[in-house]
């Protein structure tokens, strides 16, 4: 049931595992080492058609500090932060109470209702791109930030009450028993006994939601148009000029966009695995 650790294998296997390897992540890791090479290069060496060979300048200061001279980028990251955390705090408050829900109580139709919350995970987004638009303009919050914090909110919440719900299943429940029979209101056991056991799940989530609403491109460009409430993913584009794309820029911006991700990742590496293995040991 559970993979054979490499250590184990034949020596065969794991030959070709050290391999295979450093090969799959050099392939993995091309992408953004390209992204990285293009934001130091002169927009003479792009033009030149030097794309993927070694820069013959190199405008690391120049590009970078054009980045922010060129185009608000520095107001776009707050409206990235303005959507981000908002979104955070929401999708996981709530996955904490609807977690805690489906993963104690046993009631009738709690399985339906929470087949409910997971079924909104496997619907396309891109279906749901008229109505969503449609109804952010009934009520007034189309192209607000507003308005995209309560749909983030609304489709995040599901993957987050899946990951709660079955972390909270492997939890003792002796633990709920015993608060139950010293008299602990359902509230209590809630804040008091499950809240500080789920502290690396949340850490976890927050993590995984934070780093898909940051590099969110599509909701950012469909519910929001003006430059006051749009993230940094959209933003970019104004790097680019009127009849010539300045990849060097982009790139450059697009390194500056993705660095507060990696910093938080880093900052919660410890608890974010922890939440991630907890429970995957077999017995």
């Amino acid at each position: 049931m559970f993979p054979t650790p490499v250590a184990r294998l034949d020596r065969r296997w794991q030959t070709l595992y050290k391999l295979a390897l450093p090969v799959s992540l050099v392939f993995w890791l091309l992408p953004l080492l390209a992204v990285m090479l293009t934001s130091i290069r002169s927009a003479g060496d792009l033009a030149a058609g030097n794309y993927w060979g070694w820069p013959r300048d190199f405008s690391l200061v120049e590009n970078y500090t054009a980045v922010f001279e060129n185009s608000p980028i520095g107001a776009y990251i707050l409206n990235s932060f303005k959507v981000t955390i908002p979104t955070v705090i929401g999708a996981v408050g709530l996955s904490c109470l609807t977690g805690f829900a489906f993963g104690i109580y046993r009631f009738k139709g709690g399985l339906l209702l929470f087949f409910l919350f997971v079924a909104g995970n496997f619907v396309p987004f891109q279906i749901l791109m008229v109505p969503v638009r449609d109804l952010t303009l009934k009520l007034g919050l189309y192209d607000t930030t507003l308005g995209l914090v309560l749909f983030h909110v609304a489709f995040q919440t599901g993957f987050c009450t899946l990951f709660m719900r079955n972390f909270i299943r492997a939890l003792p429940f002796e633990l709920i028993e015993a608060a139950r029979v010293e008299g602990a209101t359902e509230w209590q056991i809630f804040l008091r006994v499950v809240m500080p056991l789920m502290r690396p799940a949340i850490a976890a989530l927050s993590v995984l939601v934070f780093t898909f609403i940051w590099n969110d491109y599509f909701w950012a460009t469909v519910l929001v148009q003006g430059k006051h409430a749009l993230p940094v993913t959209a933003g970019l584009y104004s790097l680019n000029g009127q009849w010539l794309a300045a990849w060097h820029l982009v790139s450059a911006g697009s390194i500056v966009a993705a660095l507060p991700p990696v910093v938080m990742f880093f900052l919660m590496q410890k608890h974010f695995i922890a939440g991630l293995t907890l429970g995957a040991t077999k017995g």
